[in-house]
């Protein structure tokens, strides 16, 4: 599937409203990458304290946009979607970069890519970009857990 508007991304995501971070999936290349898209506008709840002097997105919310991209590519990739049965959880973040601030107005491009999956641990390689500049980058860890398993 290569473009998901935002009734499909909520199939493959549990998040929604205001921790939905996803507006748009633009590329997504089963077990290889996802390119996502996320609108940032003045109405964001955290640009009320962040600042409101200079509104900045923080960047611990493009690394959540970031991972949410690698989420929809593993479900995807999985055959599955997001149910009330299973979460998809942070095991690791690494070589997390922030090189610019992103600011309302711009079109954040999550550009995600799986670097390797081992029993149930997916490694991707994640950059964030704005008008083709790469704004943040990280390397992420996730996994899949049943609910009852969470805790």
């Amino acid at each position: 599937m290569t473009n998901m508007e935002i009734r499909d991304v909520l199939e493959y995501l549990p998040h929604r409203y205001p921790f939905l971070l996803i507006d748009r999936v633009l590329v997504c290349e089963p077990r290889r990458r996802v390119v996502a898209l996320k609108n940032v506008t003045i109405n964001e709840p955290f640009f009320q304290g962040h600042f409101p002097y200079f509104p900045v997105m923080p960047g611990v919310l493009i690394i959540e946009a970031m991972a949410q991209a690698a989420a929809i590519l593993t479900f995807h990739s999985e055959k599955a979607k997001a149910d009330d049965r299973s979460l998809y959880y942070f095991v690791g973040i690494d070589h997390a970069r922030f090189k610019k601030p992103v600011v309302p107005g711009d079109s954040l491009h999550l550009d995600v890519s799986l670097n390797r999956q081992v029993r149930g641990i997916w490694k991707f390689d994640g950059r964030a970009l704005v008008e083709n500049v790469v704004v943040a980058e990280a390397q992420l860890m996730c996994t899949v857990r049943k609910v009852n398993e969470a805790s």
